[in-house]
Order: structure tokens, then sequence, then C-alpha cells
């Protein structure tokens, strides 16, 4: 067992520097000796054996149960060399049948219903609110960022994400907009308050974001044009300009990918606009990873975008245009786990020690799957008619230009305004952003 697992962890880290210490004190190195070191210890043998029969799994629950422990480095620096290593190798046998087996078995594990929704919404999204104030920026973005440049602030690089969004979407006075999965608000406020659309819906199915959500707006001044209210995407009623929707669709669940469009195609105006943001694979379709399904996102699915594109074609929408965000996550990842393990003590007060591992296992693991996979963020601007849109990409620096202009005037002003977009664009201007093609 021990001579296996040294052949399989030594074909995996052909560059960094592994040094794996086994229960029985011996030991052996693993890479090219490159980078910084880090070092793992095994503190039993079943461990291994676990390690070794379905590492997808059991490596996540052997770092929450300290049986697998990191002597050196961090547990990102451990799997960004297996994760690096791994890309381009074919698994083993054993690994590839596991692996098929998943995939045959991912219409069970995310046939995500109304009850099965509401369910897995709240196992993730009703902890409590004070975690995820420890590491996600002032207006509690919890999705990617749009990163203009390398050393942007995260708060910054959140309000970018927005206005990015806001610029595909095309927003104008007279606009209903809906946004499926809205979060803590943050988007709703932006697109009323700053894109200027006429009101705003957010649905949720959480009840800890919608009570948030409704107090943000509160606060702001802006509760009628801005309401939220706790629906599933298949019952909300009406017609809407735009639709929006961030980070939700991933829990949709293939088998409901359908379902999903036509509901917007029903909800979208002739002329209106959708934009979808969504966690996908570049590589084509695959299974749910199994320790995150299990602890942290149940019914979670990756949607490759040859499953995405047929659903919306078969709803009768059609895709405007296609935008595939690469590191942004990485970047978004790596400061939500820096921050997250710079407050970990507050984390262990509100929960305990082994939630913390699971907590610091799942963001290191997503970091690094952005890094060495082929996990990326889509963004499909889909519309019901082909001239709902300008014919080429220009309006969307325009745009851009339009709501700097807005963010700036309402801090000037001092319009009701969140207080973390008026943060934001402090950030912004002091970081000295360069100004996109047509820009500020």
């Amino acid at each position: 067992m021990y001579h296996l697992l040294r052949a399989i962890l030594s074909k995996l880290v052909s560059h960094g520097t592994l040094h794996v210490t086994l229960p029985d004190g011996r030991s052996f190195v693993c890479g090219d000796g490159s980078g910084d070191a880090v070092a793992i210890r095994f503190t039993d043998s079943r461990a291994i054996l676990a390690f070794l029969a379905d590492p997808e799994m059991k490596l996540g629950e052997l770092f929450m149960e300290e049986r697998l422990l990191v002597e050196e480095g961090t547990i990102h620096g451990f799997l960004s060399v297996i994760l690096a290593g791994a890309r381009g190798q074919a698994p083993s046998w054993w690994e590839g049948a596991l692996d098929r087996c998943r995939f045959l078995l991912r219409h069970l594990t995310t046939r995500n219903t109304r009850n099965r929704s509401r369910e897995n919404v709240a196992h993730h999204y009703d902890l409590d609110d004070r975690l995820y104030g420890l590491f996600l920026d002032e207006d509690w973005q919890y999705s990617c960022a749009y990163f203009e440049t390398p050393d942007q602030s995260l708060g910054a690089a959140q309000l970018a994400k927005k206005r990015h969004i806001a610029a595909k979407l095309l927003i104008e006075p007279q606009h209903r907009v809906l946004d499926i999965g809205c979060g803590w608000g943050g988007l709703c406020l932006y697109l009323t308050e700053t894109a200027r659309a006429r009101e705003a819906l957010g649905v949720t199915l959480s009840r800890e974001q919608l009570a948030v959500a409704d107090r943000r707006a509160r606060e702001a001044g802006v509760e009628a044009r801005a309401r939220f209210a706790l629906r599933d995407y298949r019952d909300v009623e009406g017609e809407f300009d735009r639709i929006v929707s961030v980070g939700m669709f991933e829990h949709i669940g293939p088998q409901f990918f359908s379902v999903f469009f036509e509901s917007c195609r029903r909800l979208l105006s002739e002329d209106g606009v959708m934009l979808l943001h969504t966690i996908g694979c570049s590589d084509g379709p695959n299974h749910p990873n199994p320790w995150l399904n299990r602890y942290i996102f149940p019914g979670g699915y990756l949607p490759a975008l040859s499953e995405i594109i047929p659903a919306v074609e078969k709803a009768g929408l059609i895709v405007a245009d296609v935008e595939v965000l690469r590191l942004h996550y990485a970047k978004t990842l790596q400061a939500w786990r820096e921050r997250f393990m710079s407050r970990r003590a507050e984390a262990a007060a509100l929960y305990d020690d082994r939630f913390c591992r699971m907590w610091e296992f799942y963001l290191a693991m997503s970091q690094a799957a952005f890094e060495h996979q082929d996990v990326v963020v889509f963004q499909l601007q889909i519309v019901r008619k082909q001239d709902a849109v300008p014919l080429t990409r220009d309006y969307m620096m325009q745009e851009k230009e339009r709501l700097r202009r807005n963010e700036r005037q309402a801090r000037a002003v001092g319009v009701a305004l969140p207080p973390a977009l008026g943060n934001a664009v402090q950030q912004q201007q002091a970081e000295l952003i360069p100004a996109t093609p047509g820009g500020s």
C-alpha cells in the first residue's frame, strides 16, 4: 500500500516539491524540487487506503478529520501540485470506473425538485450570516468577481462584475428586471439605483438571504423599486424586460435545464435580454464532485456549454453573446480564502474547528480547480429576437461609461446608495484603474 501511494504521488507530482510522511515515520519526496515545499502526513494506515480508493471523496474528509495533516505549506498548495500534475493524465482504471458511475448517477444526485431545491439552498445559504461577513466584500457578492487589473481589490472587482453584467443587459429607465437567485440583494440594488431600472424583483430560496436583502432595500429607501421574494424560479409570474441569473444555474441540475429556460422564455418580454452567469466545465459534461455535493453544495452540478446551448435552443431562445471568464474566479477564491483564514478564529467561534477545516478545504479546492482544471465561468447573453441587442459589442463599452458616470454622480450628490457600493467606487478611484476603451 505504501509503495502504491508513492508510485501514484510520484507520477502526479512532476513539478514542485511534496514531502510525504507515513504513519510509521517513514517518508519520501516527490517532484523536481522547485517551488515552495508542501509537507503532508497521514496519521493512520486506513487514511492511506481511503485516499487511494477514492481521492475525490476521501481527501476532503481526511483533511476535515485531521487524518491527513499539512505540516508545511497549505492545503491549497497540496491540491495545486496534485491537480497540476493530474492535468492531461488518464485516470487509473478504478478512478475511471468511479467517474463513469458518478456520471451515470448524476441525474439522481442533482434531482432538484422544488422541495429538494429549498433543502439544498438552506444547507449552504442559511448558515449564520456572520460567517459570510468574514470573507465576502462589503456588498456580499458571493460569485465570481471581474478583475479589470491583476491587483484590483476584491470590492472594486465585484463592482466591476456588476457593471459588466449591467452593460450586457442594456438597462433602460422603463425596464422591469428579474434576478433569479438574488443572493443578499446587491445586484438588484445596483440595477435599480445605478443602472436605473424602473424596478427589480429578486427571488431566492434562502430565508436568511431574503431577510438581509429586504433590510438593505429598506435602509437604502428603495424598497418600492427593489423587491425580494422567497420563490422558486418555476413559480415566478409576470413579464420582465430583463432577466439576470448569477451563480444560481449551478443549482438547477441537468434534467431541469429545459424547464429553466422555458420558464425564462415565458417570463422574458418579446424584446427582452437575459444574462446567465454560471460556473461550468470547458471540457464537456462531467459528474458532480462527490465531496462538494455531500458537504457544501448538495444537488450542485457544473454544466458544460454543450449542455446549456441545446436547452436554450429547445426553449426557443437565441444566444446573442458568449464570454468565458477563465482565471477571474481563481483570483476571487484566493481573496476569499485569505480573508477567511485571517479570521478563522471567528469562524471557529461560530461553529467549530472541523467546520473551519471543511470550509478551508472548500475554498482551497475550488481555487485550485479554477487554476489547474477545466473549470471556468460562462456568461451567456440570451434573447428572443435577433435585433434585441446592437450589431456590435461597442455598446458594452458605452454602457460601462454610463454606469461609471452614474456611480460617480451618486456618490457626489449623496443619494441613497448601499454603503458597499460607495466604498467600492471610492476604492476604484483610489486605485486609478485605467479606463477601458470609451471609458472614463
